[in-house]
């Protein structure tokens, strides 16, 4: 697989991530840097990881997730949009969800937004291409956009983070439809 090929899979594996972390920093739903630190390090291994467990799991893993698995991503995006939507419409001076790098949340915000590089690692698999160099591409992307997507919406998030909490989960939900529709078109 050629490099351009390679980098054009990778940022577009990285933009769901992206646009989460836009979400979150504008909404500053992470306490302190180190809350942030730890929501990009669990999208970056996610990333990162799930080609490689596909890869090294074989076609049995795919052919049996591959039936549902936009189902789950579309159910899980919706449900954390619908979460980021009543948390932004709350009538408090701060509009404040859970700390998305703690608890359930950093699960399924890592699992939804990460369910594609599932079928990377099939591609990879079936194109007889080593997974691991092109999954330490995908991590370092995936970190570098996902931190990104962090700094630049904290600064808008100063001023209008109640809105852009709503925005982040119509993103979510849109993010969801999109997967849907993908794989129930495709």
């Amino acid at each position: 697989m050629d490099f351009i090929t390679l980098s054009l899979i990778v940022i577009s594996l990285s933009l769901d991530d992206f646009a989460v972390c836009l979400g979150v920093g504008a909404a500053q739903s992470c306490p302190d840097r180190k809350s942030e630190f730890r929501l990009v390090e669990f999208f970056t291994l996610f990333q990162a990881l799930m080609p490689m467990l596909v890869w090294l799991g074989g076609l049995t893993v795919i052919q049996f997730i591959g039936q549902f698995d936009h189902w789950t991503a579309f159910g899980l995006l919706a449900y954390l949009g619908i979460h980021m939507i009543r948390s932004g419409r709350k009538n408090s001076e701060k509009a404040s969800c859970e700390d998305p790098s703690r608890g359930k949340n950093w699960i399924i915000l890592s699992v939804a937004t990460n369910l594609d590089a599932f079928g990377i690692g099939l591609t990879l698999g079936l194109l007889k291409v080593t997974v691991f160099l092109p999954a330490l591409f995908i991590g370092l992307v995936t970190f570098s956009i996902s931190g990104a997507g962090l700094f630049l919406d904290k600064k808008l998030g100063e001023k209008s983070g109640r809105q852009m909490e709503i925005v982040g989960g119509n993103v979510l939900i849109l993010i969801g439809v999109r997967t849907l529709i993908t794989h129930l078109l495709g």
